[in-house]
């Protein structure tokens, strides 16, 4: 990996949703109410984590799931109801003191530990599998795809993650999406075609034995984001 591009792009998406986006993120992930161009992205990701969420083993007990960019911890939380083992990472300190100021006192046979962190960092263990909702999107291509190769080191079962799909609406949207106000604005995200990322993940050293499984596009209003399994050939 190109070490000082992802780190480079790491800090500034921890400085982003730490200090620019915390309050807006904290008011997009609860039943606060929002404008009608946050309404579409909330409804978008819950949908796109029911999705994430429905391709995981309904049974989660005795396993270990990374939440690699948790934000406020709203996968987390149900993955550990099904009795996964949850490490959730976020970047953003604030993000992950909410998150623990969230988490429900008695949410069945699981666990969830929030960690304000690097989703690489080896200390955080093996899992059986990998959630990055979201998270991936920030990076550059080739830095997200070598993440996911180096996920897959410390994964022993599937590795689920959504990317930016490269497409006309995406990029109308994105162009408008300036003119809001501060508070509605998205972050500044890298889209890619399916093709190319599918191309990239052929070439990367760290995912050869792992190959694509489902995908699904989810496009609400101004969310647009596709989700993509790897699992293991």
């Amino acid at each position: 990996m190109a070490e000082s591009s992802y780190q480079e792009r790491r800090g500034w998406i921890a400085h982003y949703f730490d200090r620019t986006a915390a309050d807006a993120w904290a008011r997009l992930t609860s039943d606060a109410k929002v404008s009608r161009v946050r309404q579409t992205v909330r409804a978008g990701r819950d949908e796109m984590r029911r999705t994430l969420l429905g391709w995981l083993p309904e049974d989660l007990r005795g396993k270990r799931l990374l939440d690699a960019g948790c934000g406020t911890g709203m996968l987390a939380v149900e993955a550990a109801r099904r009795g996964a083992e949850v490490v959730a990472v976020d970047v953003a300190p604030t993000l992950i003191q909410i998150a623990r100021e969230r988490l429900p006192s008695d949410f069945g046979p699981g666990s969830v530990e929030f960690i304000a962190g690097d989703m690489l960092d080896p200390a955080l263990g093996q899992f059986d599998h990998v959630v990055a909702m979201d998270s991936l999107i920030h990076y550059r291509p080739e830095d997200a795809v070598r993440v996911l190769g180096r996920l897959a080191e410390r994964t022993h079962g599937s590795i689920l993650f959504t990317f930016a799909p490269r497409t006309a609406l995406l990029v109308i949207m994105h162009a408008v999406g300036q003119l809001f106000p501060r508070g509605d604005r998205s972050p500044a995200i890298e889209p890619v075609s399916a093709e190319r990322l599918r191309a990239l993940i052929a070439a990367e050293s760290g995912l050869q034995g792992w190959q694509p499984g489902r995908t699904r596009r989810i496009a609400v209003g101004f969310y647009l984001s596709q989700a993509l399994e790897l699992i293991q050939s």
